[in-house]
């Protein structure tokens, strides 16, 4: 089973390729948004969950030669810092918090009744972008931050404890991109921590006319996935942004 950001739930196909031939390579990311280190060794509207695994995209598999342009991300040291259970993470100005009351009552019991998955840990949108689809009046800018336990994404004997327990970045990607997505980055980067440093794994992507960047890391045993997402028109304006804000999240 899977993770996916997309809008479709349509069938999963192969991802296509912005550069087929583009390699992969290791390279620091350059960026004032917080005090963390990021070192890169290697290459809206909703999450959904559950979905077939994916075909790898076949970008992930090309070789690693020329340096990869850093990746643009913007300084978030002044956007509102929100702390949710074992992460946190940087909120763009205008957006506000769009959790329904029911995903705050999720993750309780009562009186021994099954437990009911929580479906989003945070989720906020842009308050200037709002348009009517045929179910609702949709917001056309989304940050949403997902908690699962990592043996819901990949069947294993033992607990993750770091999202390279899930595989590489290339095999991760059957996880986290979408099928008939066309992926446009892929990194992994290393951010210093007291301790060491902690692994997260970051995709750009588009999928149906929605352009995505997600970051994921594990600790713990649970896979912490952050989603930044918008439609494709818009990222050319609001990308960085975006970007900036899926790339904020910190596992705690």
């Amino acid at each position: 089973m899977a993770f996916l950001l997309s809008l479709s739930p349509n069938p999963p196909q192969n991802p296509k390729l912005s550069s087929p031939n583009t390699p992969i390579p290791a390279t620091p990311i350059k960026t004032l948004a917080t005090k963390r280190q990021f070192i890169v060794n290697t290459a809206s509207f909703c999450i959904i969950f559950l979905a077939q695994r994916n075909p790898t995209p076949q970008s992930l598999a090309e070789a690693s030669s020329p340096s990869k342009p850093a990746l643009n991300i913007a300084n978030t040291k002044s956007w509102f810092q929100f702390y949710g259970d074992g992460f946190a993470i940087r909120v763009p100005p205008e957006f506000e918090d769009i959790m329904e009351p029911e995903d705050f009552n999720a993750g309780a019991s009562l009186y021994g009744d099954k437990v009911k998955p929580r479906t989003f840990a945070a989720r906020f949108a842009s308050t200037d972008g709002q348009y009517l689809s045929y179910f609702c009046m949709c917001r056309s800018e989304v940050l949403s931050v997902v908690v699962r336990p990592t043996n819901q994404l990949k069947i294993t004997f033992l607990e993750a404890q770091e999202i390279t327990d899930l595989g590489s970045i290339k095999e991760a990607a059957k996880i986290f991109v979408p099928g008939g997505a066309t992926l446009y980055n892929a990194r992994t980067i290393k951010i210093k921590e007291d301790d060491g440093f902690k692994t997260y794994y970051f995709y750009e992507f588009e999928r149906d006319d929605q352009h995505v960047a997600l970051m994921a890391t594990v600790s713990s045993g649970k896979a912490i996935i952050s989603g930044a997402t918008a439609p494709s028109s818009k990222w050319d304006d609001d990308g960085v942004k975006l970007r900036s804000a899926a790339v904020s999240l910190t596992a705690l």
